[in-house]
């Protein structure tokens, strides 16, 4: 109970914990009502029966512990649920158990197999050890959640990009063609991860596979501009020819499919729900970059990549 009420007090002075509450806690408000309310009477008592007394009213419904009170639950109310606040309160929780011995993996077999050992002889077994788990409440798998996203983030657009390029080069048979509608999409992708975090949006699950929505649009834009700029070159036009070309044909049909896109989920931008609006937003300014990189960048790489082979207009 000690050691849980030193946990308690050091999870109140981290920054983003705007409450605690845990048996200790609670014990010591009744244990200070039993003493006309006095503050001094506000703590553990160190006499059992009078720690029976202070515990006995609080029931398994409570949520505070179990029947055979061998587990306690410490409820922590946050501030925000921003991951930055999640890391600092996951890392301040590993922080605490680690400097009071106060976590083992296998602390429940060791449990058990103690306790059948004395229940063989007869005796009955019990321990002041205290094993600090991370609980499964809101904040704890979103914790979860976070990690996983974080350590697949970056395999999860690489994968994707990868994809990309090979299938543009089985389209394509060229691995300049390939690269002029891939640098785009990444470029395109890394100013989204900016205006998430100029907007504070948090990298999860669904955000992440917006940002897989926004790339998987945006590859059919530079495709079919560098498709019609392929016909052109091909069939003698020099490159400036040839971007003209491409915009007079796919690049009218890639602006109006762009601006319908964006005007449909940009009326989600004034919903009520914070992640539909967020999204809303996200959504709009993906797919209006991917095509201003598709009908700008994209031309600008392969005239870039090729200047050395491509004739000029005359």
């Amino acid at each position: 109970m000690e050691l849980i009420d030193r946990f308690a007090w050091h999870m109140r002075n981290v920054e983003g914990v705007e409450q605690v509450m845990t048996l200790p806690i609670a014990a010591k408000l009744v244990y200070a009502g039993y003493n006309e309310g006095n503050a001094r009477w506000r703590t553990l008592p160190r006499d059992g029966d009078s720690l029976r007394l202070a515990t006995q009213s609080f029931e398994t419904d409570s949520g505070l512990l179990n029947s055979d009170c061998s587990a306690m639950s410490i409820m922590m109310f946050l501030s925000d649920h921003k991951a930055t606040t999640i890391d600092r309160i996951v890392a301040a929780v590993k922080q605490f158990r680690e400097a009071n011995s106060a976590y083992d993996v296998n602390f429940h077999v060791e449990r058990d197999k103690a306790i059948t050992a004395a229940a063989e002889t007869g005796e009955e077994w019990h321990t002041d050890a205290v094993n600090l788990r991370l609980g499964t409440g809101n904040i704890g798998v979103m914790a979860a959640i976070n990690d996983t996203v974080r350590a697949s983030e970056h395999t999860i657009l690489y994968l994707l990009y990868a994809a990309v390029f090979v299938m543009c080069l089985i389209s394509f048979r060229s691995i300049l063609a390939a690269l002029c509608i891939l640098l785009p999409l990444v470029l395109v992708t890394e100013l989204g991860h900016s205006l998430m975090v100029h907007l504070g949006i948090g990298m999860k699950v669904n955000t992440l596979c917006v940002v897989a929505l926004g790339v998987g649009i945006g590859v059919d834009y530079g495709i079919y501009i560098y498709a019609r700029m392929a016909e052109a070159l091909k069939a003698g036009h020099p490159l400036t020819d040839a971007y003209f070309i491409a915009l007079k044909t796919t690049g009218i049909a890639i602006f109006y499919t762009a601006l319908t896109l964006a005007a449909g989920v940009g009326t989600w931008v004034f919903s009520a729900l914070k992640f539909q609006a967020d999204m809303g937003l996200m959504l709009t300014f993906m797919f209006v970059m991917n095509m201003i990189g598709a009908v700008v960048l994209m031309p600008a790489i392969l005239r870039v990549l090729t200047w050395k082979k491509t004739p000029q207009a005359a």
